[in-house]
């Protein structure tokens, strides 16, 4: 058994892939740029010289493309793991993935697989432009026939990417980009969770926070500055959001009577929002507050200059902790 390395989360990411293609040679990667340059954020840096260019495929830009090819090289047998450069520009993509690569299998009466992946950099905070920092899950979530999962740590992500690239399911994976250069520990000898299981993070007995991707880690800070004023928050890190693993939710929710949702993406009818509903039908004698949600605003992203504004901090979760504290 080795020893955990540190690693940035894009390096894990690599490593889970480079690790999928020693292990299975009809894994393929595809994508705009990911051969000699490695991707836009590097993840797939090294892997086209090492496994050629008929395994790491320099891709047109034409996102509706990538995944019609993938879903046809996905009937002839092989595991294509399509790279969205950014989250905005999937939706080029969106007919082949939601009317197309979701239905596929119940079309064919389970007969047909789809071990198709769909690797989709999304959030913000990394100051970019239209297009560029969008959470699209809520779309995907709310499509039948997709399982969902965003890692938020590295050795999340070096697990994860390996369990979705074995899925004979179609994945959409989202990696939180402005945690790409997060280094963390990492075990490459012994997978810590399934694919779709949440996880306690951080034990607390006054409130759950609870998040996917990105937000994990400001909910953990977020935990570190209530306790310096006396209040123990519970973190909870989603990880699949379809399915979703409400087990932990539910037990930590039963623990503490109080439930805090944080997500970048904006709060209607979002994964929160599901969440916060299920916890309320499921946990309701267990509550001495309603859940409450903290997310991006109800508009489209904006400019750089101004997502701090748009964006949950610290702060305004922590105002929400004190507000279900009041009740």
């Amino acid at each position: 058994m080795s020893a955990p390395t540190t690693m940035p989360f894009s390096r894990a990411l690599n490593a889970g892939m480079r690790r999928a293609l020693e292990d299975n040679d009809r894994v393929l990667l595809m994508g705009e740029d990911i051969g000699p340059l490695g991707g836009v954020f590097r993840v797939t840096e090294g892997l086209q010289a090492d496994f050629g260019d008929r395994r790491v495929i320099d891709t047109p830009l034409a996102e509706s493309g990538i995944v019609g090819t993938a879903i046809g090289l996905a009937m002839a047998g092989f595991r294509p793991v399509c790279e969205i450069q950014f989250d905005g520009f999937v939706f080029p993509a969106f007919d082949q993935i939601t009317s197309q690569l979701a239905k596929l299998t119940n079309r064919h009466e389970g007969a047909l697989s789809m071990p198709v992946v769909i690797r989709i950099p999304y959030g913000g905070h990394i100051g970019a432009v239209e297009h560029h920092q969008e959470s699209p899950e809520a779309y995907f979530t709310h499509t039948p026939g997709l399982r969902v999962v965003s890692p938020s740590t590295p050795n999340d992500a070096y697990w994860m990417i390996q369990d979705a690239i074995a899925s004979d399911d179609p994945v959409v994976f989202l990696e939180p980009k402005s945690r790409y250069w997060q280094k963390g520990e990492v075990d490459t000898s012994a997978r810590a969770l399934p694919l779709h299981a949440s996880r306690i993070v951080r034990r607390g007995t006054d409130v759950t926070l609870v998040g996917h991707g990105a937000i994990v880690t400001t909910l953990l800070q977020a935990a570190s500055l209530a306790e310096a004023e006396g209040v123990s928050c519970e973190v909870v890190d989603v990880r699949s959001l379809s399915p979703v693993d409400y087990g932990p939710i539910l037990d930590s929710v039963r623990s503490t009577g109080r439930m805090v949702y944080a997500q970048e993406a904006p709060g209607f009818t979002s994964l929160g929002s599901e969440v916060a509903a299920t916890v309320m039908e499921r946990a309701f004698y267990s509550l001495e507050a309603p859940v409450l949600r903290v997310s991006g605003f109800d508009t489209p992203f904006p400019a750089a200059k101004l997502e701090g504004a748009y964006l949950p901090d610290a702060d305004r979760i922590l105002e929400a902790v004190d507000r279900t504290l009041a009740y």
